[in-house]
């Protein structure tokens, strides 16, 4: 592991490859999302799988959110322990071990739990009452990714299965409906973007009349993401969003055609990386596969005429963009500065962010924060 920067360093005593928060951006990003929020009157539940750190769900949650989302078990635990009281497990737990530590872990804090099928509500429910706790419970409807989730008709039959295991008799809590279209996310254009969140509405609207029908009261839909949440809030139907990667932005997120009239996020995360060979027309980076991500493509140089290409786990390899002049490659030892192509993954690489203040240029590092989460995948 590279050598801990320390509160007060300068950004260029920071050792590579490491990840860094510019914390002036990403305050930016923090409260125009919880600005849209308060405007449209949603909740706002960031999804904490993107950054796994117990210190920024509690900015999260200090600038209006009422607390985060995870996919796994184990970064419910891991961000509990650090002290995160709400928490909502977005994703199907089956394995009877795996549950055992959810009703466990319900006992502590106030946790919520996705189900897509009636024998994952019966499984939920004898963990739960097993360990004497209780939970909420929201029936996760397909509304278009075709991953997980029921289709909209079942999805009353679900709300029942839940409600027959209702307090005091048992310790689920029937909350509502998780609907989330992660491949609408990342269309890239902003009309291809509404139509499928409009597609995605109408589906949701529909599992709600499936358990309308049977005379159960759906309290809350929750989803959306970075790509979405404009259609998801106007469309009155969700009335929490999950977005996460927003905090961030990565390149991914930053190629998509911006959404008129909702708000601008700026890139927060960034892999410091430094130029440790020189060609004559290329230049060598310490920052490889292990230091970001590749699944959604390669990372973005940062405010330099360069493209970055693939030079391995341990390699970066920067070259002139088409047009750009050879002299324009970095000097040996100089600092290039690369978008991650994706948050989530990236985060999950590293132990630690380092926190940044005052631009990548000139800035004093303000903290560093642990990544409690990172490595839990279980």
């Amino acid at each position: 592991m590279n050598a801990a920067p320390r509160p007060g360093d300068t950004v260029a005593a920071i050792d590579t490859p490491a990840l860094v928060i510019d914390l002036d951006a990403m305050e930016r990003n923090l409260a125009a999302m919880a600005a849209f929020a308060r405007r449209h009157g949603v909740r706002l539940r960031p999804h904490a799988k993107m950054h796994k750190s117990a210190t920024i769900a509690r900015l999260q949650m200090a600038a209006g959110a009422v607390g985060v989302c995870v996919q796994k078990t184990s970064e419910a635990e891991a961000l509990a322990a650090a002290g995160i009281a709400d928490i909502y497990i977005s994703n199907e737990v089956i394995d009877p071990a795996k549950l055992a530590r959810v009703a466990a872990l319900a006992r502590r804090i106030r946790l919520a739990i996705a189900v897509d099928s009636a024998e994952g509500v019966e499984r939920l429910a004898a963990a739960v009452a097993a360990a004497g706790a209780t939970i909420d419970v929201f029936v996760e409807v397909d509304v278009g990714h075709g991953r997980c989730g029921a289709p909209p008709a079942a999805a009353g039959q679900l709300a029942q299965h839940v409600v027959a295991h209702a307090p005091p008799e048992g310790g689920l809590r029937f909350a509502g409906l998780q609907a989330y279209h992660g491949a609408a996310q990342h269309l890239r254009g902003a009309d291809e973007r509404a139509a499928a969140a409009h597609r995605a509405a109408a589906l949701a609207r529909a599992a709600q009349a499936s358990i309308g029908a049977l005379g159960i009261a759906c309290p809350l839909v929750t989803g959306a993401g970075t790509g979405t949440f404009p259609h998801d809030a106007d469309s009155g139907v969700w009335g929490e969003l999950q977005a996460g990667s927003y905090l961030f932005l990565d390149r991914d997120y930053a190629d998509n055609a911006p959404t008129p009239g909702a708000p601008r996020f700026e890139h927060a995360l960034f892999v410091k990386s430094q130029v440790m060979s020189r060609g004559s027309a290329h230049a060598v980076v310490d920052a490889g596969h292990k230091s970001h991500a590749i699944d959604s493509g390669l990372p973005r140089v940062w405010q330099r005429e360069l493209d970055f290409h693939n030079g391995g786990d341990e390699h970066g390899i920067v070259r002139p963009r088409a047009g750009a002049l050879a002299a324009e490659l970095p000097a040996l030892g100089a600092t290039v500065w690369l978008v991650p192509g994706h948050c989530d993954p990236t985060v999950n690489l590293h132990e630690r962010y380092v926190a940044v203040r005052g631009g990548l240029a000139g800035g004093i590092v303000e903290a560093v924060w642990p990544i409690e989460a990172r490595g839990c995948v279980s």
